[in-house]
């Protein structure tokens, strides 16, 4: 059995807290549930996604790891988030048995990614 037990947060570097929360809350469509002047925390699926001003100092750039969110219909949302502002950082892929993928690049300059994928169940 392995030792991993999944992932458990995705934290993003944001130069500006307050404008990044309010970016944050409208794409997924729900409210933090932990906030700090110094960390914002969103409940993701049983899953965190984390905004840290002073991640931007570790991170200068996001692009050696992309972290893909799972969503019913990628098409809608590549749609919705093309909408609010994000710019496409990858088109939507079939990356073969149905699973397809895409991403962004947020206001802050973050890779966020979708994934469409009908065979993944959490366990």
């Amino acid at each position: 059995m392995s030792q991993f037990l999944g992932v458990r947060s995705v934290i993003y570097g944001v130069p500006n807290l307050e404008e990044a929360k309010a970016w944050y809350t409208t794409l997924l469509e729900v409210d933090p549930y932990f906030e700090a002047e110094c960390y914002v925390g969103f409940n993701v699926g049983g899953f965190e996604l984390g905004l840290d001003p002073d991640a931007r100092n570790v991170i200068s750039r996001a692009d050696g790891v992309v972290a893909y969110w799972g969503v019913e219909d990628i098409a809608s949302q590549v749609e919705r988030i093309n909408g609010l502002g994000a710019r496409q950082h990858g088109e939507i892929v079939d990356v073969g048995e149905g699973i397809l993928m895409a991403s962004f690049l947020d206001p802050y300059g973050n890779v966020f990614g979708l994934i469409e994928n009908p065979h993944f169940k959490l366990t």
